[in-house]
């Protein structure tokens, strides 16, 4: 048992000098200046009242770019967010934007249908789906727009670091997603290249989206935008990480909620990446040393490389990549949390999102319970 941990560790100190490596190549990576700024529609689909929804949206609005229409989708004329949308159009009445009811949807991913609704009346070739709790910088738009100036890309995906002032579990979450999420996404990059798309912000040509079976084939998917940029990659098409970070901004959850949230993006990653999810394993130094030391009291000394690793990495994740501040204290707290959830992923087959309870399949795909 004590080499299979000492293998283990071994993988992850390994893995801990892999992410910085991964990161300083990511940010050497500049978008190309000048060319033309092709039009663009941006789709947002809308669900209630986030945190801080009039803000993010608002960020939209202003964007430093000559031409750019917003388009937003709501299921029911009396959500709470129509309010707040009609709201910015008046004091923006120079960005050209709709506001779309799309009903009930007939599938089981319904933000699959919002952005497929708004596709349909969106008037430009490059599209910017983002999430209603992201909030952007102005430059947003010309920065994808000149990562486009590439005709091999067809498909961008931003990183995002996650901002909260909300309750402890929540910022233990966001914890491990600006420092371990964002690891693991550099080091696939640089090991196999970008097979997969993050989800609070995606640009992608309608193009690509068409040749890969459009939003019918993404239907069905929890994880709709993983396996956007596995089918795009598949097909043929560039998928790449943009060197524009977003915010995304979390609420305050309690830790029921957080427990929910987690198991359903556990039990997706496992079934949308199998081996991927395995290897997760690696990211956790230290849980695999504290292991290591509670088998053999005698193996303490490897806490330290393995803290110092892990620390250092997690300094050029939120430091340098994201450009975010962590509280320290709270890190070792969320890998011994991280590892749990890793834990239980492996086990269970169903999900509950917004209140409904979904029964997920081998594939990734995933349909609502009786």
């Amino acid at each position: 048992m004590i080499l299979v941990l000492l293998i283990l560790l071994s993988g992850c100190l390994v893995y801990s000098l892999l992410s910085i490596v991964a990161a300083w190549r990511y940010l050497s990576v500049h978008p190309p200046a000048g060319g033309p700024l092709e039009p663009i529609s941006v789709l947002k689909p809308l669900a209630g009242m986030d945190e801080g929804l009039e803000e993010n949206l608002r960020t939209f609005f202003t964007q430093d770019y000559p031409a750019f229409e917003i388009l937003f989708a709501v299921r029911e004329a009396s959500d709470p967010a129509v309010a707040v949308v009609r709201k910015l159009q008046q004091e923006y009445p120079e960005v050209p934007s709709q506001l779309i009811v799309t009903g009930e949807p007939p599938y089981p991913n319904a933000k699959v249908f919002s952005l497929d609704t708004m596709l349909s009346a969106a008037a430009n070739d490059l599209v910017v789906m983002s999430d209603s709790d992201i909030r952007v910088t102005g430059n947003l738009l010309s920065t994808l727009a000149g990562e486009f100036h590439d005709h091999r890309v067809g498909i961008a995906t931003c990183p995002y670091r996650v901002v909260t002032a909300a309750s402890f579990w929540s910022r233990l979450e966001a914890t491990g997603l600006n420092t371990e999420f964002i690891a693991g996404i550099l080091v696939a990059r640089m090991l196999e290249g970008m097979k997969f798309a993050l989800g609070p912000t995606i640009a992608a040509r309608r193009s690509v989206l068409q040749s890969i079976g459009g939003f019918d084939r993404l239907k069905d998917y929890l994880a709709e935008d993983f396996v956007m940029g596995k089918f795009a990659a598949e097909a043929g098409h560039g998928v790449i990480l943009s060197s524009c970070v977003v915010e995304h901004h979390i609420g305050g959850s309690d830790l029921r909620h957080i427990v929910a949230h987690r198991l359903r993006w556990m039990r997706s990653a496992r079934r949308s990446r199998p081996a991927g999810y395995i290897g997760q394993l690696f990211m956790m130094p230290f849980p695999l040393a504290l292991l290591l030391c509670a088998w053999s009291t005698s193996w303490w000394p490897v806490l330290l490389p393995a803290a110092a690793l892990r620390i250092l990495s997690a300094y050029v994740m939120s430091a340098q990549v994201l450009k975010t501040r962590l509280n320290w204290l709270l890190l070792p707290v969320e890998d011994l949390a991280a590892f749990f959830f890793w834990v239980a992923g492996f086990f269970g087959n169903t999900v509950v999102w917004r209140g409904r309870r979904y029964h997920l399949r081998a594939d990734g795909r995933f349909e609502l319970t009786p």
